[in-house]
C-alpha cells in the first residue's frame, strides 16, 4: 500500500492531489521550484524537497531531480498531475525503475498514446474515427492546425491560414512545446473553425475493467485552451443516440492499448453529433472536477487505489444533475488575452455553493515561469441554468486584487442567451465578444467617486490634527475636491449630504473601505481597499481597479516617444529586425517568452526602429524599453 506521496507538479493540482492523499492518511511531499518556495503547495505538504532553479526545463521537468526528491523524502509513489511530466513515458520508467509506485498507465501506454501521433493509428486500428495528420502542407489543406505531440494546454498550437506563415509558426509551436514538454515534436492536422470539444473520462483497472464515466464539453476556448468545462455535454444531451455511440468509442481507444488509471479520450463533434478523435491524455484533466460533481467520485481517490492494485466495479455509478467549471486565468481578455503578472494583494472566492480548486491565496506572486490560472471555481445544480447562476453569482461576489483577470468575461458566458440555450462550440468567443468590464462607464465613474470618498476618510483617519472634521470642510464651501483614478478625475463636493457634481446622489456613509452612496433613492455600497499605487472597488455588480497616479512622478521615468515596453516580465527568446529597419504596422520584432508562451512583439506604426536594445536571451522587467519605432520615416 501507498504510504507517502509525492506529486510531482505544482500549484492547484498539487493541492488537489494533497487533499485527497491526507484523506487517505498519506504522508504527503511536494517539490518546488526557487519561484514556488512560497506556494500555497509547499505549506500544504508534510515534507518539501528544492529544485534548483525557476525555469520548468531547470525543475519540473527534471526527471532524474523529481526521482531523487521522491527517494530522498521516504516517498514510496510519485503522482504526476498534469502538464510538465505527466505524459512522458520516460519518467514513468524511471520512476518504476528506482521501485517506486507510478500512478498513472504503464510507460508503454503512456508513450503510445502520450503521442498524438501514434495514438491516431492505434486507435483508428480499433474503428475509432479520426482527424488525419497532414504531411506535407499544401495550399490545399489550408488551414491547418499544428499541434504538439506530447501535451495539450494550448501549448505547441498555431493556426495556420497562409503557407508563408507555415516555418514560423512551425518555429514558434516546437519552441513553446519544449518549454511546456520537454518535447519539441509537433504535427498538423485539418482545423476545423467550428466544432464542439467532447471528452470522455476513462477509468480502468488491472484486470480489463474500463468505465466511461460520462462526458464533459470544453468547447468555450481561447488560444486553443479550455475556458469553460461542464458535464454532461449540452450537444450530447440533445443529439440522440450519440452518448453510447462516443461512450464505446472511448472505451474501444481504452482498450486498443490495455490502458489503466485515469485517462480522458478527447473528440472534436459537429452539430449532427458526428465525432473524431483527436487524443488521449494519460493523466487527470484540469477540468476533472466536474465529472467529480455529477458522479460523487474523488478521481484521484480512483487513481491511487488502482495503483495499489484495487478493482473497479463493474459499472462506473450514475450521473446526477450539472456541473460547471470555469478557469480564472491571470490574463487581460481585451488585450489578447495578455497573461499578467504581479502580487495578489487579495483573493477571497466565496465557497458557500461552489468548489474552488485554487493554486494562489492572498500574498502569492503570480511570476512569469507557469501557466497563468489562478484558480478553477465549480457549481453544481440539479439543472444547468441553475448551475451558470450560482457560478456566475460567486463570481461576482469575488474579491481578487492585484492583477487583472479574465472574471468579467466569465461571468458574462455564464449569463449569455446563448451559453444558456446550449449554443457552445469553439468559435463561441469569436461570435461573442465578452471583453467589455462588467461595469458600465457610469457605474464605474460611480465606482471611482467611492474611490475618493474612501481615500479621503483613510486621510482623516490618519490625520494628527482636528481628524474628525471633512476632508477639505470649509465654512464657505468654494471649490470642489479633485481626485484622480485610473481614466478619472473625480470632480466633487459635499453639501448637506448631497454630493454636488453627482445629480442624485446622497452620501450615506464614507470610510476607508467602505462607502454606501443613494443613488436615486437605491442605496449602494461600495466596498474599497487600496495598495502601492491602486484602488480596488467591489460592488454587488462589478469591480474596477484604479491605477492611483504618483503625487510627484520621477521625470526620469518618462520614455521616449515611440517606444514599445514589455508588456510582462519575460525572456527575449527572438529578434526579427536591426535597428535602421524599416518596418509595417503589425509587423513582428521580437518574441518575449512568459508562463510558457511565447508573445509577439508588434510594430504599432509604420516606420523606421531607431533603438533596439535587448537581444535573445535577455530577462526583461514589466515596461522595459524593447525596440523604439520612429514613425513615417
Amino acid at each position: 500500500m501507498i504510504r507517502s506521496l509525492l506529486v510531482a507538479n505544482r500549484g492547484e493540482i498539487a493541492r488537489r492531489v494533497f487533499r485527497t492523499g491526507r484523506a487517505l492518511g498519506l504522508t504527503t511531499v511536494a517539490v518546488y521550484s526557487d519561484a514556488d518556495a512560497d506556494a500555497p503547495h509547499v505549506a500544504e505538504a508534510d515534507t518539501a524537497v528544492r529544485l534548483p532553479g525557476a525555469a520548468p526545463a531547470d525543475t519540473y521537468l527534471r526527471a532524474d531531480l523529481l526521482v531523487r526528491a521522491a527517494l530522498d523524502a521516504g516517498a514510496d509513489a510519485v503522482h504526476p498531475g498534469y502538464g510538465f511530466l505527466s505524459e512522458n513515458a520516460g519518467f514513468a520508467r524511471a520512476v518504476l525503475d528506482a521501485g517506486l509506485t507510478w500512478v498513472g498507465p504503464a510507460p508503454e501506454v503512456t508513450e503510445q498514446m502520450g503521442s498524438k501521433i501514434e495514438s491516431k493509428r492505434l486507435v483508428a486500428a480499433a474503428g475509432v474515427p479520426i482527424l488525419t495528420e497532414v504531411d506535407p502542407v499544401t495550399e490545399a489543406d489550408l488551414p491547418v492546425l499544428i499541434k504538439a505531440s506530447a501535451g495539450g494546454g494550448g501549448r505547441g498550437m498555431r493556426v495556420v491560414r497562409d503557407l508563408a506563415d507555415l516555418e514560423a509558426e512551425l518555429a514558434t509551436a516546437r519552441s513553446e512545446a519544449l518549454s511546456a514538454f520537454g518535447d519539441a515534436t509537433v504535427f498538423c492536422e485539418p482545423y476545423l473553425k467550428t466544432g464542439h470539444h467532447i471528452e470522455v473520462q476513462i477509468m480502468a483497472d488491472q484486470y480489463g475493467t474500463v468505465w466511461a464515466v460520462g462526458e464533459r464539453e470544453c468547447s468555450i476556448q481561447r488560444r486553443h485552451q479550455k475556458v469553460v468545462e461542464e458535464a454532461p455535454s449540452p450537444l450530447v444531451e440533445r443529439t440522440g443516440g450519440m452518448r453510447d455511440r462516443l461512450l464505446d468509442a472511448a472505451k474501444a481507444a481504452a482498450k486498443a492499448v490495455g490502458y489503466t488509471g485515469a485517462g480522458t479520450v478527447e473528440f472534436l463533434a459537429d452539430e449532427s453529433g458526428r465525432f473524431y478523435f483527436l487524443e488521449m491524455n494519460t493523466r487527470l484533466q484540469v477540468e476533472h472536477p466536474v465529472t467529480e460533481m455529477v458522479t460523487g467520485l474523488d478521481l484521484v481517490h480512483l487513481q491511487l487505489a488502482i495503483a495499489e492494485g484495487a478493482r473497479l466495479p463493474d459499472e462506473p455509478p450514475a450521473s446526477t444533475g450539472h456541473a460547471i467549471e470555469v478557469r480564472l486565468y491571470a490574463e487581460d481578455p481585451a488585450n489578447d488575452w495578455r497573461p499578467q503578472t504581479g502580487t495578489l494583494h487579495r483573493f477571497e472566492i466565496p465557497t458557500d455553493s461552489v468548489r474552488l480548486d485554487s493554486g494562489v491565496e492572498a500574498g502569492s506572486v503570480v511570476g512569469v515561469h507557469y501557466d497563468p490560472m489562478l484558480a478553477k471555481v465549480i457549481a453544481w445544480a440539479p439543472d444547468r441554468a441553475t448551475a451558470a447562476r450560482m457560478l456566475a453569482g460567486a463570481l461576482v461576489r469575488s474579491r481578487v486584487h492585484g492583477v487583472r483577470t479574465n472574471r468579467d468575461l466569465l461571468v458574462q458566458v455564464l449569463r449569455h442567451d446563448a451559453f444558456l440555450a446550449g449554443e457552445t462550440d469553439t468559435a463561441f468567443l469569436t461570435r461573442h465578444d465578452l471583453t467589455a468590464p462588467l461595469l458600465d462607464p457610469d457605474a464605474e465613474a460611480l465606482a471611482a467617486l467611492a474611490a475618493a470618498l474612501a481615500d479621503a476618510a483613510a486621510n482623516r483617519a490618519g490625520a494628527r490634527v482636528l481628524g474628525r472634521l471633512p476632508s477639505g470642510w470649509r465654512n464657505v464651501a468654494s471649490q470642489p475636491q479633485v481626485k484622480v483614478f485610473g481614466g478619472h478625475e473625480v470632480h466633487y463636493r459635499v453639501d448637506r449630504g448631497d454630493l454636488v457634481g453627482f445629480g442624485g446622489v446622497r452620501l450615506v456613509e464614507a470610510g476607508p473601505d467602505l462607502v454606501r452612496l443613494s443613488v436615486g433613492g437605491v442605496v449602494r455600497r461600495f466596498d474599497v481597499a487600496r495598495a502601492p499605487g491602486w484602488s480596488f472597488v467591489d460592488t454587488a455588480a462589478g469591480s474596477v481597479a484604479f491605477a492611483v497616479p504618483e503625487r510627484f512622478p520621477d521625470p526620469a521615468a518618462r520614455v521616449a516617444a515611440g517606444s514599445l515596453l514589455a508588456p510582462m516580465p519575460g525572456t527575449v527568446v527572438r529578434v526579427a529586425v536591426a535597428a535602421g529597419d524599416q518596418v509595417a504596422a503589425g509587423q513582428a520584432l521580437l518574441w518575449l517568452e512568459a508562463m510558457k508562451m511565447e508573445h509577439r512583439v508588434v510594430s504599432p506604426v509604420a516606420g523606421v526602429v531607431t533603438e533596439l536594445p535587448v537581444a535573445p536571451g535577455d530577462q526583461v522587467d514589466v515596461g522595459r524599453v524593447l525596440a523604439v519605432v520612429e514613425e513615417g520615416s
